[in-house]
C-alpha cells in the first residue's frame, strides 16, 4: 500500500459520524484523481435534454473531469453518445459547446480525419492500402433517454438504470419533460471542490439566510416541523386533479445494490399560486396538469444531477466536476414543447428566480471553500436540516472505500433538501 494510499485510509478511518468532511477531501488534487477513477467515472449523469439535439447532425459537449463526450443524434433519429477523442492522435474534435455536423460528418480540426454521427471513421487521408478504417471507430459510451434527459456513464459495465428509469418516468412523465423544449441554459463557474457544491444542493439549512428569494415560496426552506401542516393539503389538492407522483427514496446507500441511486421527492410551496414565482405565469402548463397545485417535484440521480420540476417550467441541474478546486454547474430552463418565446413566456421572468439563486449559491460555495482550505478548519456536525448533505458525504466515503457501508452511516428518512 503507497504512502498515499494509507493517508487516504487514514483520512477516511478517522471521519466522525454526522460531520463533514476532513480538509483534503475539498482540496487534494490527489483524491479528486479517487473521485473520477472510483465515483464519477462509473455513474450515470445527465448530459442535458433531447430538446438540444432535436434533429440529425445536431450534437452537444459535455465534460467531466478533463473527459469530453460528444451528444449526437444520428440520421437514423437515436441519441448516441461518442468519445471526443479523434483516434489519429488525440485532439478533440468538436470544439464548441453545441452545433450541426456539417455534411453530417464529425470532422476532426487536426488533420480531418472524419466520423460518421454513429462514430464510424469514413475518411482518413493518405494512410496507406493496408490501413483498415473499422478499426479505428470513435469510442461509443452507453446512453439512456428518459423522459426527455439523456444520461451517459464511462463504465464499461454501468450501474442499472432500471429502477431510476421507473422512478422518473412515475414523476418527471407527469410533467411533461419529453414533450419539453429548452427555454434557456446558462453555466456558472464555481471555484470550489465538487462535493461542496453537491452538500449545498442537498440541504436547505442555509436557504433562509442565504436565498431570501427561494425562501420566500418554498417549504423546503423552513424546518419540516414548520411546514409539515401543508404537506396533506398539497397532495389532496394534486389528487384531486388526477397527479399522483409517488415519493421514492433510493438515494446513496438507499440505492438497490449494483443500481444506480435516485431520489424523487415532492415538496409543498409556501404560496400555491403560478404567479408567486415570478410576477406572472413563466409558461404554458406541462403535462398532466390543467392548474396549479401548489407542489414542487425533486428528482435527483447519481452523484452530480438534480431536477425540479414545477407545473409550467423544470429546472435541470448538472454538476460538472474540473478538478479538485473547479467545479461548474450548468442550468437549463425547460418548458412546453409548443409554447412559443415572446408570446407563451418571457425568459426573463422564466429565468430570474434560478439565476438569482445560482448566483447566490456559487458565491456561498466559493466562501465555504476559502474557509475550508484553512489549515485551522475542523469538520463540524450536519444539523437536522442537512441529513441529506450527511448521506452525500456517507455515501461518498463508502464509494471511495470500495465498500457497501461505512461505520455510522444511515439511510435514513427521506428529508427537506435543495437550493
Amino acid at each position: 500500500m503507497s504512502a498515499a494510499e494509507l493517508d487516504l485510509r487514514r483520512l477516511i478511518d478517522s471521519h466522525q459520524p454526522g460531520h463533514a468532511l476532513a480538509r483534503e477531501f475539498y482540496s487534494s488534487p490527489e483524491i479528486f484523481e479517487r473521485d473520477m477513477e472510483r465515483i464519477l467515472l462509473r455513474h450515470w449523469f445527465c448530459a442535458g435534454h433531447v430538446g438540444s439535439v432535436p434533429r440529425p447532425g445536431n450534437f452537444l459537449v459535455v465534460d467531466l473531469g478533463l473527459e469530453s463526450v460528444i451528444i449526437v443524434r444520428t440520421q437514423e433519429g437515436q441519441i448516441k453518445a461518442l468519445l471526443n477523442v479523434c483516434r489519429h492522435r488525440g485532439s478533440r474534435i468538436c470544439t464548441e459547446r453545441s452545433g450541426k455536423a456539417a455534411a453530417g460528418l464529425l470532422t476532426c480540426p487536426y488533420h480531418a480525419w472524419s466520423y460518421d454521427l454513429n462514430g464510424r471513421l469514413v475518411a482518413a487521408r493518405q494512410m496507406g492500402a493496408s490501413f483498415d478504417r473499422a478499426q479505428f471507430a470513435l469510442k461509443g459510451l452507453q446512453v439512456r433517454v428518459v423522459e426527455g434527459l439523456i444520461f451517459t456513464t464511462f463504465a464499461e459495465q454501468p450501474l442499472s438504470f432500471d429502477s431510476t428509469e421507473a422512478a422518473m418516468s412515475q414523476s418527471l412523465r407527469v410533467h411533461g419533460w419529453a414533450e419539453a423544449q429548452v427555454a434557456h441554459r446558462e453555466m456558472y463557474s464555481i471555484k470550489a471542490n465538487w462535493k461542496l457544491a453537491i452538500e449545498n444542493y442537498m440541504e436547505c439549512y442555509h436557504c433562509q439566510p442565504a436565498h431570501p428569494e427561494y425562501s420566500k415560496h418554498h417549504a423546503l426552506a423552513r424546518p419540516f416541523a414548520q411546514t409539515r401542516h401543508l404537506d396533506r393539503p398539497a397532495r389532496l389538492r394534486a389528487e384531486a386533479m388526477g397527479i399522483f407522483i409517488a415519493d421514492v427514496d433510493q438515494y446513496g446507500l438507499a440505492a438497490h445494490p449494483g443500481s444506480e441511486s435516485v431520489s424523487v421527492f415532492r415538496s409543498p410551496l409556501l404560496e400555491p399560486t403560478a404567479e408567486a414565482l415570478s410576477g406572472a405565469r413563466p409558461a404554458p402548463l406541462m403535462g398532466d396538469f390543467s392548474g396549479f397545485d401548489g407542489n414542487s417535484t425533486y428528482v435527483d440521480i447519481g452523484p452530480l444531477s438534480d431536477f425540479l420540476a414545477y407545473v409550467d417550467h423544470g429546472v435541470i441541474y448538472r454538476f460538472i466536476p474540473r478538478g479538485a478546486l473547479q467545479t461548474d454547474m450548468e442550468v437549463i430552463w425547460l418548458v412546453h414543447g409548443a409554447a412559443r418565446e415572446g408570446e407563451d413566456f418571457d425568459v426573463e421572468s422564466l429565468t430570474a428566480l434560478w439565476k438569482t439563486t445560482s448566483l447566490q449559491d456559487k458565491a456561498i460555495v466559493e466562501w465555504n471553500q476559502a474557509g475550508v482550505n484553512s489549515r485551522f478548519f475542523k469538520p463540524g456536525p450536519y444539523s437536522d436540516q442537512e441529513s441529506y448533505a450527511r448521506r452525500f458525504t456517507e455515501w461518498y466515503l463508502s464509494e471511495l472505500n470500495g465498500q457497501d457501508s461505512i461505520p455510522g452511516a444511515e439511510a435514513g428518512p427521506l428529508a427537506s433538501h435543495q437550493a
